[in-house]
């Protein structure tokens, strides 16, 4: 799994926070100890099941793309649309 992670340096010390929860960070002296000590913070989350993966449902149309791919009524009205069209063009 990968997460994205801001590193900010703050008076002398690195803060590791993970991004969108900013609640989730650790401050350590050196950027390669508060990395570390994120992803050990994260990799222990991961474990206890406190931190998971949700699959949201884009909104708007964008929703809907693909939803009716393989819906052959849809397909027909398609070809049929295109059809009247092709018949309505001058010659």
């Amino acid at each position: 799994m990968t997460v994205p992670v801001l590193v900010q340096q703050t008076n002398g010390q690195f803060c590791a926070s993970l991004v969108g929860s900013p609640e989730l960070r650790c401050i350590r002296p050196s950027r390669a100890e508060a990395l570390a000590a994120r992803q050990t913070e994260l990799a222990r989350k991961i474990a206890d099941d406190e931190l998971l993966n949700l699959d949201i449902q884009p909104l708007g149309v964008s929703g809907l793309a693909g939803r009716f791919q393989d819906d052959p009524e849809l397909r027909e009205i398609g070809e049929q649309i295109y059809r009247e069209r092709d018949a309505q063009k001058p010659q």
